[in-house]
């Protein structure tokens, strides 16, 4: 029987194949995997300790603010503190991004959080998750200016998620295929139990919020009755699941195939779901796994994003499935 590799390992052991590696990429990750650690902390102590409930406030997304939303973002800002490599840290929670002080001239990176995923389950102990995405930053940049930091998808040195479920799981890429991790409470470490994941092409599953029905357009109405119509050659009808958590319907989606969808809406055509650390770090994953991350009219990927914490629709899982739902939701041109 081999021996378990920690994600420390790993990294280490993918920076060896690189010659031209610096070695920065592994202390992000190691400062990631420490917060992601230590969430997971509170999140088995949250009905004994009073971090459960709202703060009272509401976030730049016009959410309210739960305890633990706050507690999450808190903690990955801290383990940031003392890097010299990390300059700008930009959070759903967090109006305008974070500069880190002691990287303020030397750091070349900016990380994107989604510090805790799915605050709707907080309460009900249901499935939590986080999500994260680094940026190189430009060589002049202050690490202030939107411009700068605001790259592409395709432009991520790194993206993925934690989830907080029946175990701790951290899945990521580098470009190099995709692998995911799970905590090993008794000695602290995440050690590998999955590597290079590859998606079926086609999946049983679809993931959304039916109950906002009434809000979408004709053709997404219709591409969800087609998923729901019985074919047996396609394996149609699709079988429902969600969670309320994206992370936790996005891991299955990898695993098992299919697709996850938040559209957006007649009247918010924008969506709801932000590009740069929900839609892009995600896609980021599946894309590299061989599934497709969409709009439904545009690739995630390619979008020029033109603020911290702009939205998007979002259709993303097995390619084949991504595919057809593009082809019902592009305009038809006449």
């Amino acid at each position: 029987m081999s021996s378990p590799i920690s994600l420390t390992e790993h990294i280490l052991d993918q920076q060896r194949l690189h010659p031209d590696a610096t070695g920065e990429f592994s202390t992000i990750m190691t400062q990631i995997v420490l917060g992601g650690k230590m969430i997971a902390q509170d999140l088995r102590q949250a009905g004994l300790l009073d971090i459960l409930g709202s703060t009272g406030d509401v976030n730049i997304q016009g959410e309210e603010v739960q305890r633990l939303d706050q507690r999450a973002n808190d903690t990955f800002v801290q383990v940031f503190e003392s890097s010299k490599i990390v300059r700008t840290v930009i959070s759903e929670e967090m109006e305008e991004p974070y500069t880190v002080i002691p990287a303020e001239r030397t750091g070349k990176y900016a990380v994107f959080f989604d510090p805790l995923d799915g605050s709707s389950n907080i309460d009900v102990n249901a499935p939590l998750g986080a999500i994260f995405s680094i940026h190189r930053l430009l060589p002049s940049s202050s690490g202030k200016e939107n411009s700068l930091y605001l790259k592409p998808g395709v432009e991520q040195v790194a993206g993925g998620y934690i989830l907080f479920g029946t175990s701790t799981i951290l899945v990521y890429t580098c470009g190099d295929g995709v692998h995911q991790f799970t905590l090993n409470p008794g000695i602290g470490e995440f050690l590998l139990s999955a590597s290079n994941i590859t998606m079926p092409s086609r999946g049983k599953i679809y993931s959304v919020n039916e109950g906002n029905r009434q809000k979408w357009s004709n053709e997404m109405r219709n591409y969800i009755a087609h998923l729901q119509e019985s074919d047996v050659a396609t394996g149609r009808p699709y079988s429902l699941r969600y969670t309320g958590c994206l992370v936790a319907d996005v891991h299955r989606v990898l695993l098992k195939g299919g697709l996850y969808l938040y559209p957006g809406e007649v009247m918010k055509p924008e969506g709801k779901l932000r590009l740069m650390y929900e839609a892009a770090p995600l896609t980021f994953v599946i894309e590299q796994a061989g599934g497709i991350g969409s709009t439904g009219f545009e690739r995630i990927r390619n979008i020029q994003p033109k603020a911290p914490h702009q939205r998007v629709p979002l259709v993303i899982g097995s390619r084949e499935d991504v595919e057809l739902a593009e082809t019902f939701l592009k305009p038809k041109i006449e």
